[in-house]
């Protein structure tokens, strides 16, 4: 009997024997082995290596050598392709209007980012308040501390945290920072269920407020076309002056033009970034700005967050053989 195919495309770095405990006698691994994107869209056709493929792993690993998972490659993809296991929790690569009119579904990995993220936006937040990035620099550089002013770096304890998105990141991030104490407040499409009476809930019609009383916003939204430049000039002014950013999202989240205004003019007091509208490019103008905490979109770049991520999205191709269906469904799939 012939297996049906799963295609692994981009690195398996941390699972290779789970992926043959998961599929040993289920179906037939192969590994994405185009150079280039005109290589794999040849292969994808019938009677090309990669034809009786049911469902693909993807990492952001094959980029290089495909591109993105737009219309194009995914119109390509063999008629029975059902599945796409996309190893992340932010999903932007993939086109998520061609998985529709393909019947494709889409499952991502949103709990297997939640503590690594979470730590990730917990250091920015501790680093811009208290200005460690630009006295970690004035050392390097030999001046040991005369960069830091006390003037500007504050203590965490009582202070406000908005949360713009509560979904798993940003409630693991709301508990690590209830050990300060700081308040919790957060702006969520809806209240979230089950969170716990400390997260303050703010709907729509007092985002405004919500806004005037954080000391810090942490943004924790995936990156869709409505949410594209939510963080506008007009929300930001609306912090307070002093205010903290923080983004372990996606950069294109924000108004970055109007972030580095804000961050030049003195109405935010520091920001902390792990993501920028067009990675790996960073602005030059954040380069220049001391109060700016910036890593290079590390937030899961661990061992253990990475293993959990390739085990997350192989279980779910392993549930959709045997289940029909697998349990991370991204929310605009999800009633299919």
């Amino acid at each position: 009997m012939t297996l049906p195919r799963v295609l692994l495309c981009g690195d398996l770095v941390w699972a290779h024997e789970e992926v043959k405990q998961l599929f040993d006698g289920l179906a037939e691994v192969t590994n994405m082995d185009s150079p280039n994107r005109e290589d794999f869209l040849r292969n994808l056709q019938e009677g090309g290596k990669y034809d009786g493929t049911v469902a693909i792993y993807r990492e952001s690993s094959s980029v290089p050598r495909v591109g993105m998972f737009d219309r194009e490659l995914i119109g390509a993809f063999p008629r029975g392709v059902r599945w796409i296991a996309h190893n992340g929790a932010g999903y932007d690569q993939i086109d998520i209007n061609a998985c529709k009119e393909k019947g494709i579904i889409l499952s991502n990995t949103p709990v297997a980012v939640d503590d690594a993220t979470a730590t990730t936006a917990l250091y920015l937040m501790i680093s811009a308040f208290r200005h460690f990035s630009s006295g970690e620099q004035s050392l390097r550089a030999g001046r040991w501390n005369s960069d830091v002013s006390s003037s500007f770096t504050h203590d965490l304890t009582g202070k406000t945290l908005a949360i713009l998105g509560l979904g798993g990141i940003g409630l693991r991030f709301a508990e690590l920072v209830r050990a300060f104490p700081m308040r919790v407040i957060y702006h969520s499409r809806r209240k979230v269920e089950g969170a716990p009476d400390w997260c303050e809930y703010f709907g729509r019609e007092r985002l405004d407020e919500l806004l005037g009383l954080a000391d810090v916003l942490s943004v924790h939204v995936p990156l869709r076309q409505d949410t594209e430049g939510l963080l506008s000039e007009k929300m930001i002014r609306k912090l307070k002056r002093g205010a903290i950013l923080v983004n372990t999202a996606r950069g294109k989240v924000i108004d970055e033009a109007a972030l580095i205004r804000a961050l030049e003019d003195g109405h935010l007091g520091a920001v902390g970034l792990d993501v920028y509208p067009n990675e790996p490019y960073v602005n030059p103008r954040l380069l220049n700005i001391p109060n700016a905490t910036l890593l290079p979109h590390m937030g899961t770049l661990t061992c253990d967050s990475q293993k959990k991520m390739e085990l997350r999205a192989l279980t779910n191709i392993r549930d959709y053989l045997v289940k029909g269906k697998g349990i991370d469904i991204i929310p605009e799939l999800r009633d299919k």
